[in-house]
This record gives C-alpha cells, sequence and structure tokens, in this order.
C-alpha cells in the first residue's frame, strides 16, 4: 500500500522591512492628522505626510476604515505595554504605585492617546477580534495600576478607569481646527494637575459615579 508522503507547511513570507516602515508611516502620519483634524482626513493626505505614494497606502490598507481600525490597534496596543511596563516596575520595586500609575499616563499622552477619542465615532469595524483582544488588555493592565494605587491608599476612591481615560483623551488633543499646533508642550503641565487631584486626601465629593471603560463604549 503506497503511503502518502505528507508536504510540508509552506510559511507565509516575511513582509520586507521596507514595507514595515511604510505601514508604520501611514499609521503615524494618520495618527498626527486625526489628532489635528478629526477622522474626516484626506487619505492623499496620510500618504503625503508618511512620505509614500498613494498605491502603497492602499497597498497596506484597502480603506479609510481598515486604517482607522489599525490606527485605534496600534495606539492601543502601545499604551497597554506601558501599563504593563508601570505594573512590572511597581512590583519589582522601582517605582511606588502611584508613581507607576503617573508614569504610565504621561507615556500614554506621549503616544497620542487623544487619537482615539475621536476615532471611536468613525466606520469601521469595532468588534474586531484584534480589536477586542486589545481593550481586553488595555482594560486589564490599567484596572491593575488603579487598584494597585488605590491599594496603597494614594489613589482616591471614587475613580474608575473610564475617568483616567477620559482625562487623558480630553487632555491629550486640541479640538480640530482651532489651529492650536502648539498644544503639545501644556499637555504634561496639565496632565500634572490632573493626578494630582486624583491622590488622597479628596478636597470633594465627585458627582455621579466612577466611569468603566464598558460604559464608555456604550455612549
Amino acid at each position: 500500500m503506497a503511503t502518502v508522503t505528507e508536504q510540508p507547511q509552506r510559511r507565509a513570507p516575511r513582509p520586507r522591512a521596507d514595507a514595515v516602515r511604510n505601514r508604520e508611516r501611514i499609521v503615524s502620519a494618520a495618527i498626527e492628522l486625526i489628532v489635528e483634524h478629526g477622522t474626516e482626513l484626506p487619505l492623499d493626505e496620510v500618504a503625503r505626510r508618511a512620505g509614500v505614494g498613494n498605491a502603497t497606502l492602499y497597498r497596506n490598507f484597502k480603506d479609510r476604515g481598515e486604517l482607522m481600525r489599525h490606527v485605534v490597534l496600534t495606539v492601543t496596543d502601545r499604551i497597554s505595554a506601558h501599563a504593563e511596563q508601570g505594573l512590572a516596575a511597581e512590583q519589582a520595586g522601582e517605582a511606588d504605585a502611584f508613581g507607576a500609575l503617573r508614569t504610565f499616563v504621561h507615556a500614554a499622552a506621549d503616544e497620542r492617546i487623544g487619537a482615539l477619542c475621536p476615532i471611536l465615532h468613525a466606520t469601521f469595524e469595532h468588534d474586531h477580534p484584534d480589536l477586542v483582544a486589545a481593550r481586553g488588555r488595555l482594560t486589564v493592565a490599567v484596572e491593575a495600576l488603579i487598584a494597585r494605587a488605590r491599594a496603597t491608599g494614594q489613589l482616591r476612591t471614587d475613580v474608575g478607569v473610564g475617568d483616567l481615560m477620559v482625562a487623558l483623551s480630553q487632555l491629550t488633543r486640541p479640538l480640530p481646527g482651532t489651529g492650536c499646533m502648539d498644544f503639545d508642550r501644556f499637555v504634561h503641565r496639565h496632565l500634572q494637575l490632573f493626578l494630582d487631584g486624583l491622590m488622597t486626601p479628596a478636597r470633594s465629593e465627585l458627582p455621579g459615579e466612577a466611569a468603566t471603560l464598558e460604559a464608555l463604549r456604550q455612549e
């Protein structure tokens, strides 16, 4: 009886380094333009700022929706990594719990987290499996940072993950169309004021309930 020779599986070719760089430049350019002007950005302007041709942009992202999804995924993954690094530093004794939270907030600002806010209302596949997994990773990491800061008595008890993310989003982007292009130099100063307001003892009682990320997505 003849035996069937099992064919070796062919691995998908790895993308070339220049192709990866082009993709990263396109996403970075889209983030900057969204922060400055909102989501209704011309794709040819994204290509121009990224330093690539329109054909290269469409070879990587078939339409605006796919580009928006990858922008959200990129920013979310980077912010999650900062939160996880903060947790690791706190657990290793390299920072106290509130210090780890503070470092995360400033790092998230540098990743242009404000770009996520207008994108939440853009048209793309919000429940794509990659995005669901990325949101879950971010929620777990930031909730752990907040829980550890609260357990030490440094963080007021009436603040939730959603409160933190709303403030981060609002404080890290200028209003589209205002021409406030020098906004970045104020961001870390205002974030520091915000963080001081999160510390105990609280000076006032906050109205309403602590916000969650799930509640924000339902708005």
